[in-house]
């Protein structure tokens, strides 16, 4: 409705209108559209009745004049136009009231589907975030192990029957030394700074990655050409991780071993695949670090019992698992039974017999190598001391095995002593033999500990002599008796035809342990002809199948004769 230029009755209302309540709420009108907004409510409201008071009314409350006071000072104005009436006036308030009420309840309805907006956002963005966190790595953002396997499983069950898949094992060599050294803070920058390597190196090469334990992470490689396809990611993979990272002034270079599975994804197992590249990283681990290693069926089924020989052993003590044979150790000149090496042998209950070459390093690494090294040598010295008094006049020197981590025991020579004291057996006749490796490199208390079982009575001889790097000058302050020579001497020996060459080191070994007053053993002879050229150069003591396998205590020949 448009109001008459000549009409200053209404436009002085308007005005007055205005004037009234544009200070009550907050209008979102400026003052010429306010003015033009109130001359047309004025004019549909002069000589109306209480329909045109009620759209009035609602009117205000539809342009945000919806508080009482603005009702009040409206409806004192309306009161000056002219035919205003009771009935339109009412009409107004009743309009007025109900847009009110109405927009209160839009009001409240819009912020009502506002927070339930905002709430399912929230909530979705939550269950997105635990999400995230419950398959993800914390420290580095790369997938966890439950996401790994997730992967892993989906691209098992989706494979066809030509369908291949990879597995990369990778762990860093020697990580605990940084944490050690330098703070497990430097030690997580290194390890993201790491795993974004890998990140860029597997992802952009199509791949995915995980992050399975402290400084372990798997990469796992779909519809896979071959082995070929594998170890070139590895090569990538070390490439990237080989370069040395710079943390606050510190250069920090790691190294990483690698095992590899490649094989035919249809029927295998996430867990099968997982702990065959596992025990495959420890293969590279084995052959030096800072390498890949390929699935070898052979060496994992040997490390797979190695494994599983680990929990068994624990128990296997206790269990009387265990036993001792001997091998007569004579002198070549003569013939004579001179003493026997103590041999240790499990007797697995479902294996049957165990081979020392595999159940030792388990030991070794596992730490049951002290207490099973302890038994050992007392059940020597009860042995020896055993057959000592059933033969009073022949003197049997027992031989003993002690394991590099025996020999760096503190606890060794307290072994040593209550073995001699329980058994009653003479010092004089139990040997011990140590490695020619473990012996070059000790230094300091290991070395003390060697000196002080020597000034017991004990011999003390290096097994395997030969085979290691030697430093005859250095052998000469140590405390040692004899020298074993390596069976692969025997290898020339053993030939009538060979050039000799075995046997002129040979001489030449016993020559120079003569010189330092010791006696020399050769251990693997199996022919008298072996025996007598032995005894020829010099050689002391012989053992081997010439003189008798391994056996019984009450076994053991008291007068060898070479078959």
């Amino acid at each position: 409705m448009r109001v008459e230029a000549d009409d200053p009755v209404l436009t002085d209302l308007a005005r007055q209108w205005v004037a009234a309540v544009r200070q009550t709420s907050f209008l979102d009108l400026g003052a010429d559209a306010l003015q033009k907004f109130f001359e047309r409510q004025a004019a549909a409201l002069r000589g109306g009745d209480a329909q045109a008071g009620a759209a009035a009314g609602a009117a205000l409350v539809g342009v945000g004049l919806n508080n009482p006071e603005a009702l009040q000072r409206s409806i004192g104005l309306l009161f000056q136009l002219p035919g205003a009436g009771a009935e339109m006036i009412g009409g107004f308030a009743a309009g007025f009231a109900q847009a009110s009420r109405q927009k209160i309840l839009d009001d409240q309805e819009r912020i009502r589907r506002a927070w339930t907006r905002a709430l399912t956002d929230a909530e979705h963005s939550l269950q997105r975030e635990l999400h995230h966190q419950a398959h993800h790595d914390p420290l580095t953002g790369l997938p966890n192990r439950v996401l790994l396997y997730r992967h892993l499983a989906d691209a098992l069950r989706e494979a066809g029957p030509d369908t291949r898949i990879g597995v990369c094992f990778l762990d860093l060599d020697e990580f605990k030394t940084i944490n050690d050294t330098l703070g497990h803070g430097y030690g997580d920058q290194l390890l993201v700074a790491l795993a974004d390597r890998l990140r860029s190196t597997v992802l952009a090469a199509g791949h995915f990655v995980a992050r399975v334990g402290g400084d372990e992470f798997v990469v796992v490689v779909r519809d896979t050409k071959g082995n070929d396809e594998l170890t070139e990611l590895a090569e990538a993979m070390l490439a990237a991780l080989n370069k040395p990272v710079l943390l606050d002034g510190h250069e920090l270079a790691v190294s990483a071993s690698i095992g590899i599975v490649e094989q035919a994804a249809r029927g295998a197992e996430p867990d099968e695949l997982l702990r065959a590249a596992d025990a495959t990283l420890y293969l590279a681990k084995a052959d030096g670090r800072a390498r890949y290693a390929l699935f070898d069926e052979q060496r994992n089924a040997q490390q797979l019992l190695r494994y599983g020989l680990t929990g068994r052993l624990a128990g296997a003590l206790e269990r009387g698992e265990f036993e001792l044979v001997y091998q007569p150790l004579v002198a070549l000149d003569g013939n004579r039974l001179r003493g026997a090496e103590a041999l240790l042998r499990w007797r697995h209950p479902d294996l049957g017999t165990v081979s020392p070459n595999t159940f030792i390093p388990v030991a070794e690494q596992s730490g049951m190598i002290l207490p099973l090294g302890r038994w050992v040598l007392r059940e020597s010295c009860l042995a020896a001391a055993a057959w000592q008094r059933s033969h009073p006049g022949t003197p049997l020197l027992v031989s003993v095995n002690v394991s590099p981590r025996q020999c760096t025991d503190p606890r060794l020579l307290d072994d040593v002593r209550h073995a001699l004291a329980d058994s009653g057996l003479d010092p004089a006749n139990l040997q011990l033999e140590l490695t020619e490796t473990v012996l070059m490199q000790s230094t300091g208390r290991p070395v003390q500990t060697l000196r002080t079982i020597a000034d017991l009575g004990v011999r003390i001889v290096i097994d395997d002599f030969g085979i290691g790097y030697s430093n005859l000058a250095y052998l000469r302050h140590l405390p040692v008796h004899g020298l074993k020579l390596a069976g692969a001497f025997m290898a020339g020996i053993r030939k009538l035809e060979s050039d000799h060459v075995d046997e002129q080191i040979v001489e030449t070994v016993i020559r120079l342990a003569h010189m330092l007053q010791m006696t020399v053993t050769a251990e693997g002879i199996e022919t008298a002809d072996q025996a007598a050229r032995l005894a020829a150069l010099g050689c002391d003591l012989g053992q081997g199948w010439l003189f008798g396998r391994p056996v019984r205590p009450a076994e053991i020949p008291l007068t060898p004769s070479p078959a």
